[in-house]
């Protein structure tokens, strides 16, 4: 049951930022501009959290926790290499957990592959099967088909 509350935004993307390359970076913009197409307020970490830090990553951080935790829901395009898409997946876990937050994949294909793989190689648990799952549950108006 979703709290009742005054959320920020109706969707935070998890996404990589500092390493993305060119065609991850067109498209995110491209997925964000989808969404609020269809009339839903975004957040994309590139573009709306001030990147630069003096503390070396601790106060992107916990922007990203406030953010999140103002979210109705969270998006989110996977890259394991993104070492801050870990750390925003565990806030979102969090949020998943105390609100029932609904956690959808952007890259769903991309990771289905990955999955399987890694079943092949005998893999029983990864962030990949988890965001699976997580997928499978979201019942959300903000899913871009």
């Amino acid at each position: 049951m979703e709290m009742e509350y005054e959320y920020e935004d109706d969707a935070y993307m998890i996404c990589p930022v500092r390493k993305a390359t060119e065609e991850e970076r067109r498209f995110l913009k491209w997925y964000k501009r989808r969404l609020e197409k269809k009339g839903f307020k975004v957040h994309y970490p590139a573009t709306d959290t001030v990147q630069e830090d003096e503390t070396g990553g601790y106060r992107i951080c916990i922007d990203h926790c406030r953010e999140i935790s103002r979210a109705r829901t969270v998006h989110v395009y996977w890259n394991r290499e993104s070492m801050g898409s870990h750390v925003d997946l565990g806030t979102s876990l969090l949020e998943h957990y105390k609100r029932s937050m609904e956690i959808l994949l952007i890259n769903r294909g991309t990771v289905r592959k990955i999955v399987e793989q890694q079943k092949k190689d005998g893999l029983k648990k990864s962030y990949e099967m988890v965001l699976l799952h997580l997928d499978s549950i979201a019942k959300s108006k903000t899913r871009v088909r």
